[in-house]
């Protein structure tokens, strides 16, 4: 039985849900489910040397979002598809943009848009891998690198560019990314580019764009926001949600330590050191200058740690998760921003040293830890101030956070 929720608590489910239902309301006329279900990404009808790259992955079983959402892309429908983070939105949409390509023509014929340089660079990673056999040409365009460089790959032809907005409007107004041949494009993380203010860099780049052109808009949350977005300038779209409710986290086991007052976070982060360096664990923040604080704490106590934030040169970011993901440093420290780009297949745990400042983050971050249904623990530190933030999330995701046991490690 949920208690009511605490005076001025942040999230009011009732609201999200009249929204929601306002919403399908006026959306009635302006988008339809689509429910058809391929059980096997053979019966998909996808050409040969896509199955290939599928299989070559590592895929067996389409996921629950892939099964509903390969399709109708393929079929050059507009879509709007929702589901949590980890469930294989980016080969969904991979996959679609790989079946419908003409390789004969090397110009850019489809445009994804991601928040993040790290997600954009593993958009390219699984583009790449997927359209192994069909030989794709995918460039990443992203902050942080050199411009002339970008315009160098682009003059040489490409099939696919992924990017962040403000790199790729760039590359646009300067024509070195020629939107003529332009049939396809994607916002990935749709609420979280909105979120982030890129609102307006999106529509820039949308003008620019040919008029006749299939849009798919991927967001593990749907904002009225992000709803709204999609009005402007998607044509008779399907959706293909998971519901709230039915958000799970299936797989993660989730705790929460009573740490009573910010100051003893550190003691108990020590104390579970042992622990964590057993297995790959992310630790979350909510600031970069407390990732810089958090690290120099662990290492003056000789604790291995490596950490990334967003004030951090590009090329820093990619060598320090390259050793993450190689397993050479074991705990990472870090903030939200990069939650959505760090897909390291060893994640089993991870602990919100501070709980997100809103709750759609708390499932970015431990979204993480069991992907793909595997599983996964996640600790949170709660101190008294963050019981509210702690009840919003338990209400938002339908979950119990138990306390955790003493016997931490043989959960991992």
């Amino acid at each position: 039985m949920a208690a009511a929720a605490p005076e001025g608590s942040q999230f009011d489910a009732r609201q999200y849900d009249a929204k929601m239902n306002e919403l399908e309301a006026d959306g009635q006329e302006f988008f339809t489910t689509y429910d058809e279900v391929y059980d096997t990404f053979d019966s998909m009808g996808l050409q040969e040397n896509l199955l290939r790259g599928i299989y070559a992955y590592g895929f067996e079983k389409p996921s629950a979002i892939q099964q509903r959402g390969i399709v109708p892309f393929c079929k050059g429908l507009d879509v709007i598809q929702q589901a949590q983070s980890g469930t294989g939105k980016t080969a969904t949409f991979c996959s679609g943009i790989l079946q419908q390509l003409d390789y004969s023509l090397v110009q850019c014929q489809a445009l994804v848009l991601a928040p993040t340089r790290e997600l954009a660079q593993q958009i390219e990673k699984v583009m790449r891998a997927l359209g192994d056999y069909l030989g794709v040409k995918v460039h990443a365009c992203v902050g942080g690198t050199s411009v002339r460089e970008d315009q160098r790959i682009l003059s040489t032809g490409v099939h696919v560019v992924v990017g962040t907005p403000g790199r790729v409007f760039d590359m646009l107004r300067r024509q070195s990314l020629r939107p003529d041949h332009i049939k396809m494009f994607v916002l990935d993380e749709a609420d979280e580019m909105l979120s982030r203010g890129f609102k307006d860099q999106i529509y820039d780049i949308f003008q620019l764009l040919p008029p006749k052109i299939q849009v798919g808009v991927f967001s593990a949350t749907m904002p009225p926001e992000a709803l709204e977005i999609t009005r402007k300038f998607m044509n008779k779209p399907v959706r293909i949600l998971v519901k709230r409710d039915e958000l799970t986290l299936e797989g993660i086991k989730q705790f929460y330590v009573n740490v009573e007052k910010e100051e003893w976070k550190l003691e108990t982060l020590c104390d579970l050191y042992e622990t964590l360096a057993i297995t790959q664990s992310v630790i979350f923040v909510n600031t970069r200058r407390k990732v810089d604080w958090l690290t120099d704490k662990m290492r003056s106590r000789d604790h291995t740690v490596s950490a990334t934030h967003g004030d951090m040169d590009q090329n820093t970011r990619d060598i320090i998760m390259r050793e993450f993901r190689s397993g050479s440093s074991r705990v990472l420290i870090t903030t939200d921003l990069l939650a959505r780009g760090i897909d390291v297949q060893q994640v089993s745990l991870v602990i919100n040293y501070d709980l997100p400042t809103q709750p759609e983050n708390y499932l970015h971050r431990i979204g993480r830890s069991g992907r793909f249904g595997r599983k996964g623990v996640a600790i949170n530190f709660v101190t008294r101030d963050d019981e509210r933030m702690l009840f919003d999330i338990q209400k938002f995701y339908n979950v119990v956070v138990e306390e955790l046991p003493s016997n931490v490690a043989d959960l991992i």
